[in-house]
C-alpha cells in the first residue's frame, strides 16, 4: 500500500509503508500543492469555539523539544505542520498545511508522534473568529518550510496575531512552548504512549485506519 501518490510527496515525507521515520524531528520542505477538488472534498469545520493549539513534541528523558506545529480551528480546521513527517493520501496538503483535520485525524496526528521516547504537549487557546481567520490565512500563505524550521515558522505566524505579539521568533520548540505558556487562559494537555521508536509500525497502523475511514 502506497501512502503517497506523487514523486514530490515521496521525497518530502517519511510517512511511507515500511520506511524508517525521523524521531519526531523536523523533516525537509519541498513544495506540495493538492488540487482544489481534493482539498474542498476534505474540508472539516468544527462546531466549537475557534482556537489555536500549539503542539510540541518533547523527549521523554531530557524534555528537549524536537518539533512544533499549530492546529488552527477557524472556518475550517487545518494543521500547520512545518517540515513535518506526518502525512497520508487521504489528508490533502499544501505546503505544510494539512487539511481535513477532524478530531479523529488530529488524534492520529498526536498518536503518530507520541511514543516511548517522545511525548506530545498540546497548548490550546480560545480566540476570536477574526484572530482564527487571520491565523488560517497566514499559515495557508506561508509556503513550504525548510528542515529544522518548524518552531521558527510557527512562532513567526503566531507573533503576527493580536494577543500573541509577545512571542519572539525562535528556532527552538521549547522556547516557543514556554513563551506560549505565559499567555492567558492556556489549556495544557499532555499525550503519552508506549509505542516502539520504530515509527513505521505506527505508520502502517494509522495508514490502514485512515484508508479504511476509521
Amino acid at each position: 500500500m502506497s501512502l503517497w501518490s506523487t514523486a514530490n510527496d515521496l521525497r518530502r515525507r517519511s510517512f511511507i509503508l515500511g520506511a524508517p521515520l525521523a524521531l519526531a524531528a523536523c523533516g525537509g520542505g519541498d513544495p506540495v500543492w493538492a488540487p482544489d477538488d481534493v482539498v474542498n472534498a476534505k474540508i472539516f469545520r468544527g462546531s466549537g469555539p475557534k482556537s489555536l493549539t500549539l503542539y510540541t513534541m518533547r523527549n521523554v528523558g531530557t524534555g528537549n523539544g524536537a518539533h512544533s506545529s499549530l492546529l488552527v480551528d477557524a472556518s475550517q480546521r487545518v494543521m500547520f505542520d512545518p517540515a513535518g513527517t506526518f502525512g497520508h493520501a487521504t489528508i490533502p496538503e499544501r505546503n505544510d498545511v494539512l487539511f481535513g483535520m477532524s478530531p479523529r485525524v488530529e488524534d492520529y496526528y498526536v498518536s503518530f508522534h507520541a511514543r516511548s521516547s517522545y511525548y506530545v504537549e498540546g497548548q490550546r487557546i480560545v480566540v476570536s473568529d477574526a484572530v482564527a481567520e487571520q491565523a488560517l490565512r497566514l499559515v495557508m500563505s506561508h509556503g513550504a518550510v525548510p528542515k529544522a524550521g518548524c518552531a521558527r515558522a510557527v512562532s513567526a505566524v503566531l507573533r503576527q496575531l493580536p494577543g500573541f505579539e509577545s512571542l519572539r521568533t525562535t528556532y527552538f520548540p521549547n522556547n516557543l512552548r514556554d513563551a506560549f505558556d505565559k499567555l492567558p487562559n492556556v489549556e495544557l494537555t499532555e499525550y503519552r504512549e508506549n509505542d516502539s521508536d520504530d515509527k513505521s509500525i505506527a505508520a502502517r497502523q494509522i495508514g490502514a485506519a485512515l484508508t479504511a475511514g476509521q
